[in-house]
């Protein structure tokens, strides 16, 4: 089986083009493949397929640990770049179907003509409580306070198809990452489990991010996780629509639109390597 290695600001994943491989059980594969030590080593598994629907490309994602996520903003950057770089569809903008619902992507070109950024629109944020889902009984899920094993925290939570769960720290460099991330991703709280995102805002345009994934544990960037903080720093007052966002892995840029209250989120995708994996090994 052949794959492609890409990250998008080092949240990696491995990409099988599903045009031409054919995968008998994607979720067992991630597992194998996103090993760092004995297999290619990544955040995940996403695949490269025909549009179900009415789109140019379908995405279709699988964490770490198996199990299967809605949406990928890092990731569909990489979607877009290989769809187009390979030759599965020349359209720019592009539409990219994804368990989230379809997104447009505006790719961004280099000097050899293959894509080194995209702008992805991320779509509406989802903030009724019971459909990000959060159990909690306010109106929406902004400042409200969850109790962990030794502290509690006020936490804002969104979903951009996916559910984050949303912290602003005053030194995001002191939170204990490891420990938290798993506390708070299985916390009763969460039915469908949530992606953790620790964050402190340099002014109100500039904020850093530190993140615990769903699935995959800590990462160098979540696209869904930084528009979902876009919108929390505008619902509590901390931050303007348009912000910079600094993650270990490199810089996103962030706007929560007036006109229509979509989420526009920009930043490179870059390709690693290809190789051969051993189909005994699926």
């Amino acid at each position: 089986m052949r794959f492609t290695k890409m990250h998008g600001l080092g949240n990696d994943y491995v990409y099988v083009d599903c045009f031409t491989e054919k995968l008998d059980d994607p979720r067992q594969l991630a597992i194998a493949i996103s090993d760092r030590h004995f297999g290619v080593g990544s955040d995940g598994l996403i695949l490269v397929m025909p549009s179900t629907e009415a789109a140019d490309v379908r995405m279709c994602i699988f964490n770490a640990d198996g199990s299967e996520a809605q949406m990928c903003g890092n990731g569909i950057r990489c979607v877009a770049k290989y769809a187009y770089d390979y030759g599965h569809t020349a359209a720019n903008p592009m539409r990219v179907e994804t368990a989230a619902g379809i997104k447009t992507i505006e790719l961004k070109l280099g000097p050899d003509g293959k894509v080194v950024a995209a702008t992805v629109d991320m779509g509406k944020p989802i903030l009724e409580p019971e459909k990000i889902p959060v159990l909690i009984r306010q109106a929406r899920a902004v400042d409200v306070t969850i109790k962990t094993a030794n502290r509690a925290f006020q936490m804002t939570c969104v979903s951009m198809g996916n559910p984050h769960a949303v912290f602003f720290v005053d030194d995001v460099a002191s939170v204990p990452l490891a420990q938290l991330g798993p506390e708070i991703e299985n916390h009763p709280v969460f039915p469908a489990r949530v992606n953790a995102h620790f964050v402190q805002v340099h002014s109100p345009t500039e904020v850093t991010i530190r993140t615990w994934e769903r699935g995959s544990g800590i990462t160098l960037a979540c696209g869904t996780g930084a528009s979902a903080v876009c919108v929390a720093g505008v619902q509590t007052h901390r931050t303007l629509r348009k912000i910079l966002a600094h993650l270990p892995g490199g810089d996103l840029k962030l706007e929560w639109c007036v006109s229509d209250e979509h989420v526009m989120m920009t930043g490179p995708a870059t390709e690693v390597f290809t190789g051969d994996w051993p189909d005994k090994a699926k």
